[in-house]
């Protein structure tokens, strides 16, 4: 064992709370997680925002360099990035839990943390149903069931409008493109997908069965998307893709009808509280004039 593991390994326990108990995390892995919280290192922007919504910011000792919302969290400590944080800042933070996601953060980087004895609990939200649900889990552990439960109401009441209010109308082909060169798109467990359909449309990608799928530009060509919506983070490399196919005369439906949008891609990349809001987007650009 290095200095440096001895070190952090020293820094997890003196850290550690007195009281645990072992619970289950939404990838089914037995947790021994605090009763009471005191330090929380949250590995992704969604679980920031959850946090900040719950009213805990309080307790959140470091964030990620990608969690810039709500505007107050860029001024907590920053522990690197989300593929590959540092594991030496986590550990200087003290923290008695560590909130990590499936999508985002690396197996490797939680079975790291852990060796030297920092609790993980890791949410995994490839849904609709499963953001509420990372929602109330994350109450449930921070000790804010209530407010986690009413959070997830409202967002479930809204989700719900969005569904009826584009319940009777066609579902059009929708392409999401995560990247455009090559193009890259959300495949059939994604969180994309489900939120797609959820606005009323039907994602060209739906029956993909890995998560980030690429495909050629026959494939696209051949899916005849008749939207093609992306993501403000990537606008200006897709507007390059989607000028360099208007000049190739790509025979894409949505080329020929003007029907290209751009959204907030924090919105619906970000399974957190703001995920009503990428909903609500997404319809409006699936079916303009069914939302006011």
């Amino acid at each position: 064992m290095s200095r440096l593991t001895v070190a952090l390994t020293v820094l997890a326990v003196l850290s550690a709370p007195a009281q645990v108990e072992t619970v289950r995390d939404m990838v089914g892995r037995e947790v021994p997680v605090p009763a009471a919280p005191r330090r929380i290192v949250s590995l992704v922007p969604s679980v920031t925002e959850i946090l900040y919504a719950l009213g805990v910011d309080d307790l959140l000792v470091g964030v990620t360099t990608l969690c810039d919302f709500p505007p107050a969290a860029r001024d907590k400590p920053k522990v690197g990035g989300i593929v590959n944080p540092s594991l030496e800042a986590i550990a200087a933070l003290r923290p008695d839990l560590v909130i990590a996601t499936t999508e985002g953060n690396r197996e490797p980087t939680i079975q790291q943390l852990e060796a030297i004895g920092i609790r993980v609990y890791v949410v995994s939200p490839k849904s609709f149903a499963g953001v509420l649900e990372s929602i109330t889990r994350i109450g449930q552990l921070v000790g804010r069931d209530e407010r986690a439960e009413r959070l997830g109401r409202e967002l479930r009441r809204r989700g719900a409008d969005v569904a009826l209010r584009v319940e009777d109308r066609p579902r059009p082909n929708v392409v999401y493109l995560v990247w455009a060169d090559p193009v890259v798109v959300p495949g059939r467990d994604t969180l994309i997908t489900d939120l797609i359909r959820m606005a009323g449309g039907t994602s060209v990608s739906a029956d993909e069965r890995i998560d980030w799928p690429r495909l050629s530009l026959e494939q696209v060509v051949a899916k005849a998307p008749e939207v093609i919506i992306v993501g403000t983070q990537n606008r200006i490399h897709v507007d390059d893709a989607l000028r360099r196919w208007r000049e190739q005369k790509l025979l894409l439906p949505a080329l020929r009808a003007g029907r290209v949008h751009a959204i907030d891609g924090n919105l619906v990349h970000r399974p957190g509280p703001r995920i009503v809001d990428g909903l609500e987007a997404l319809a409006r650009a699936i079916h303009p004039g069914a939302l006011p």
